[in-house]
């Protein structure tokens, strides 16, 4: 990384950065799109609620990769740019063992719970059934998820974002054939599904695994001394990412919950449909953030906190658009988007009802996100954890048992646009308190 060059091109640089991580983490959603369209289409409204039933696994899974990586990308970023070279490829190599460890260990506890967890939201019938196939399959490959994820933040800090772009699009590609060949050829159902994201998530590892091996300049695979003190500050600089994801995981538990005991299985496939807009537009704010959070490591590593900010402050502009513009596309073809999923008519009368409602969120979510990664990027973990935590739990959660008690479905649509805007004033206070801290450094 050039400093003088990331200052003078300051827009330029987060769009190179960001923009194929951004189409990664598209093209990462579009697996769980594609998927959803196949069951859907070929397997009906029971298949679609029972992978929905299963999202707070993926979410686990999503929270101790990300709070691993992103915790340690921070700490090789900022040690890359003071310029020990040998130090932060010790914490590369320590961040992608731990997390195949947590990863492994997850899997195992999550195998153990599937039953208590099916009793307690109340699934039964085809949908338990459907939940059993898909997850049973699928958990091997949330664990090499998490370790491709890993590996892509490194990918990016090494200034290889075009390559982790292009293996994504291959595992897409070959997920989208798979679905076909596993449901619509071959007829295997729901299992036909998960095969295919196992599959093809495994050929995407193998390809990354052969960059770290022979091509990478910094980061390399290898030997390494473990060091309990970057374990610790691994994880306390990833909280906020563990906070934030495993805070959607609970929430999408608690909603499943209320909407099961409220509504049924109808609100729940509703419910998924309309969150797939929501993962994707999530998905294109966690690729900003990825693409933006090494360059604010190094920028304040490098004893630049003016060009940190600046760069905070560029993306969650592009955010914000992007957010704009998705609220006012999908409000103009609610109808067109339902039925590319499903035929029901009650089903799509639920989701033409809800999608502008709960897509008001996108006007706060992404600045809240973006917020989030900046405070993990220069090491100020407690903001950034205060403002996952709002997002994910002591609001959200507030909203998703209240709200439907009095509003019914309409109730469980408005939870996350009330949730983002309280916690954008809080996002602004971290943020006013900041720029109080840096003018009074100046003086």
């Amino acid at each position: 990384m050039n400093l003088e060059l990331i200052r003078q091109h300051t827009t330029k640089t987060i769009l190179r950065f960001s923009v194929p991580s951004i189409i990664a983490m598209i093209l990462t959603s579009l697996v769980t799109i594609v998927d959803g369209f196949f069951i859907g289409n070929y397997i009906g409204a029971d298949g679609i609620a029972a992978v929905n039933l299963g999202l707070p696994i993926i979410y686990l899974f999503l929270s101790i990769g990300l709070m691993v990586s992103v915790g340690g990308a921070a700490i090789a970023g900022m040690t890359f740019g003071g310029g020990n070279l040998s130090a932060c490829s010790q914490v590369f190599r320590q961040t992608i063992a731990t997390t195949v460890l947590f990863s492994v260990l997850t899997c195992l506890v999550v195998l153990a719970f599937f039953d208590p967890m099916l009793n307690f939201l109340g699934a039964k019938g085809q949908v338990r059934e459907s939940f059993k196939i898909y997850y049973g399959i699928l958990l091997p490959e949330l664990v090499i998820m998490v370790v491709n994820s890993s590996f892509g933040m490194f990918l990016r800090a090494e200034g290889s974002p075009i390559l982790y772009m292009k293996i994504n699009l291959i595992h897409v590609s070959l997920n989208v054939f798979l679905d076909y060949i596993g449901t619509a050829a071959l007829h295997l159902g729901i299992a036909g599904i998960a095969a295919a994201s196992l599959l093809s998530a495994l050929i995407s590892l193998l390809l990354t695994l052969h960059f770290f091996l022979k091509r990478a300049k910094v980061y390399r695979l290898g030997a390494f001394t473990f060091d309990s003190k970057v374990l610790k500050s691994t994880l306390a600089n990833g909280s906020s990412e563990f906070i934030g994801e495993m805070s959607i995981g609970i929430a999408m538990f608690a909603y499943n919950f209320v909407i099961m005991q409220r509504i049924g299985v109808n609100g729940v496939t509703a419910f998924t449909i309309v969150g797939y807009v929501s993962y994707l537009f999530n998905m294109i704010v966690v690729g900003f953030g990825q693409g933006a959070s090494p360059l604010v490591s190094f920028a304040f590593g490098a004893c630049e906190p003016a060009l940190a900010r600046k760069i905070r402050q560029k993306t969650n502009r592009f955010v914000f658009i992007i957010g704009t513009a998705a609220f006012l596309l999908l409000a103009l073809f609610q109808d067109q988007y339902s039925r590319l999923f499903i035929k029901d008519d009650l089903i799509s009368q639920m989701i033409r009802s809800g999608m502008s409602l709960f897509m008001i969120s996108f006007f706060f979510s992404g600045i809240n996100a973006i917020t989030s990664f900046y405070f993990t990027a220069i090491g100020k973990a407690l903001a950034s954890a205060v403002i996952s935590s709002s997002r994910g739990l002591v609001v959200l959660l507030s909203c998703i048992f209240i709200l439907p008690a009095y509003l019914g479905m309409t109730g469980i649509w408005l939870a996350a646009p009330i949730t983002e805007a309280i916690t954008f004033v809080i996002t602004a206070s971290f943020l006013l308190a900041e720029r109080y801290k840096f003018l009074n450094s100046l003086i």
